[in-house]
């Protein structure tokens, strides 16, 4: 965990002071809604449709027992007893009064958390690779790094109210768990011919309304410019980015505009008359941040356990769990643990209070008191030992924390949708949740293999749709709700094997999905995702082909064919039977 110093923690303070004033003065009419608008923002608050929406910040996913247990104390007591894990490894509450922000700040400074910055027009928070600094292929320890970039960017007097939102995501191993190239800038670290530590920056990526795959524009940044880079970067941005139209106002739309070559060359145009200013990394700032960071102290393990292997032999169920939800680790004895925020029937991301006490006591007992929030909505204990598997397993499965689906069908990346958010043009978690029963057999999951199925209620893409293998937009279509299907993309991670450090395979593994053809219905979707796997598991190679990777090979038209095909018949049928009544 990072410990604040002094000047973290008076910063934080200040701010909910700050806030707090300016609160008071907004519900006293002394503030109007155009005054308060951007101040809230920056504070992470937004109007949704049935009641504000909080976003707190974890910084890069990294929490603390404490910490939890402080979330879970602010949902019981302002909210309504749970709370949303998002893509963004952050926390967002639902229904709390616009009065009580400020005790929900002050709660947050009390622990080193805040909502600084979570959403407005500024960098967001940095996020990073859940299995930074246990990861067997890692280069660097990303949240160092992120942590770096955090206190550059926050309250960066330049960069406070950029063009558009801004997003940066730091990976600091060979696979790239991270989804750098869909980011506004993504740091890949990686080592150069002479050993030494470098980053593959790249720019222009995202989703939204216009999703477009990132490009490098610097292979191999010295560790020691990487914020005086970014300050570039940046400095580009505001300086051409457009203002006049918000829906072409993210970085990426310039950098497609000037082309990656041309914005690269401003970039390194702005760069060189600051390349070694007062920004450059000296190797002892770099230790100083790092010495902030409390690291496990892992007793030694052997590296097999008869007691857990015996178990996994014994119980399928236990070995299932093993096998979807159990990382491997750099230390030996140990492993990284994933506990589930899907299981049928909750809200994809979705924590009771109840259950964020309950992982707080087992990241206690079980982790170092520590644990971690994926992009992914799920929530990791990156320091298991491998002789508690089996205890942590059945105390994880009373709380319905185990379900053994990570990278299965059912383990969905969802946003709110049109249950909370007033952008959204359709629902998402009842989509979610018919889809999870449609596939709750496990076994039938196994035999599909690896699938990310992602589900976004606008196109603002927060459930990251364009990236799931299998993809889900909500639409509106005369004032109804539909659904368009893409298939076919690619966050760009790496679950097994390694990739080499020029990123080669990640790099070209990341991909925007493709629209199948016309949207469907709420009711028809279940059926439509049973097609589209009905024809992978007739059309893959082998049973290690992906869904993703068969897409890849045979292209579109055969799941097209499958899926409107069928339902043509089936409606034809339906109007003949009708025809006959």
């Amino acid at each position: 965990m990072y410990i604040y110093d002094d000047i973290d923690q008076r910063l934080v303070q200040e701010r909910v002071a700050q806030f707090r004033d300016q609160t008071r003065r907004f519900l006293a009419g002394a503030l109007g809604e155009d005054e308060f608008r951007p101040l809230r923002l920056q504070n992470g608050l937004y109007i949704q449709r049935f009641a504000p929406m909080l976003r707190i910040a974890i910084p890069y996913g990294l929490l603390s027992s404490r910490q939890l247990r402080k979330l879970a104390h602010i949902v019981r007591t302002f909210d309504r007893g749970y709370g949303h894990f998002s893509t963004r490894q952050n926390l967002q509450l639902n229904w709390p009064r616009l009065q009580d922000v400020p005790d929900i700040l002050a709660e947050l400074a009390e622990v080193q958390m805040h909502a600084i910055q979570t959403s407005g027009n500024c960098v967001r928070n940095i996020t990073t690779d859940h299995f930074a600094g246990v990861a067997r292929d890692e280069i660097v320890d990303s949240f160092v790094w992120c942590e770096l970039i955090r206190q550059w960017s926050t309250f960066h007097p330049e960069f406070a109210y950029l063009p558009r939102k801004f997003k940066i995501a730091v990976n600091g191993a060979q696979a790239d768990r991270a989804a750098t190239f869909l980011h506004d800038i993504g740091v890949h670290a990686l080592r150069n011919d002479a050993g030494e530590t470098c980053f593959r920056v790249i720019v222009g990526g995202g989703m939204g309304r216009t999703p477009i795959i990132g490009h490098a524009i610097r292979e191999f940044l010295p560790w020691r410019h990487l914020l005086t880079y970014l300050d570039a970067i940046l400095r580009v941005y505001n300086r051409y980015g457009r203002r006049d139209n918000k829906y072409k106002a993210r970085i990426k739309i310039l950098v497609k505009q000037l082309g990656p070559e041309e914005f690269a060359r401003h970039v390194e145009a702005e760069w060189s008359h600051h390349a070694d200013g007062p920004a450059t990394l000296m190797e002892e700032e770099v230790r100083r941040i790092e010495a902030r960071f409390t690291r496990p102290a892992h007793p030694a393990l052997a590296a097999f356990d008869a007691g857990y292997e015996a178990k996994r032999a014994t119980e399928p169920a236990f070995a299932a769990w093993v096998k979807r939800n159990i990382h491997p680790h750099k230390v030996t004895g140990y492993v990284a643990v994933t506990l589930s925020l899907k299981k049928t029937g909750v809200p994809p991301g979705d924590a009771t209070a109840g259950q964020m006490d309950a992982v707080a006591d087992l990241a206690e007992r079980y982790s170092f008191g520590e644990l971690r929030v994926s992009h992914e909505q799920n929530l990791i204990l990156a320091d298991v030992a491998q002789r508690d598997l089996h205890a942590l397993w059945r105390e994880a499965r009373e709380l319905g924390l185990a379900t053994p689906n990570i990278g299965l069908l059912t383990n969905i990346i969802a946003c709110p949708g049109g249950d909370f958010c007033s952008l959204a043009n359709a629902k998402s978690i009842p989509v979610a949740e018919a889809i999870q029963q449609r596939f709750d057999d496990l076994d039938y999951q196994h035999d599909i293999g690896e699938l990310d199925l992602n589900i976004s209620g606008c196109m603002n893409s927060c459930g990251h749709h364009h990236v799931g293998h299998i993809g889900i937009l909500g639409v509106d279509k005369n004032g109804e709700e539909w659904y368009q299907i893409t298939i076919g993309g690619n966050q760009g991670l790496t679950r097994t094997g390694l990739t080499p450090p020029g990123l080669t395979s990640a790099g070209s593994a990341a991909a925007v999905g493709k629209v199948i053809g016309p949207s469907f219905a709420r009711a028809d979707v279940p059926e439509v995702i049973e097609r589209l796997i009905g024809a992978y598991l007739v059309k893959r190679e082998s049973e290690v082909e992906r869904f993703v990777d068969c897409v890849g090979r045979i292209g579109i038209e055969p799941f097209k064919e499958a899926v409107y095909g069928s339902l043509d018949q089936k409606r034809t049928h339906r109007e003949r039977q009708l025809a006959a009544a």
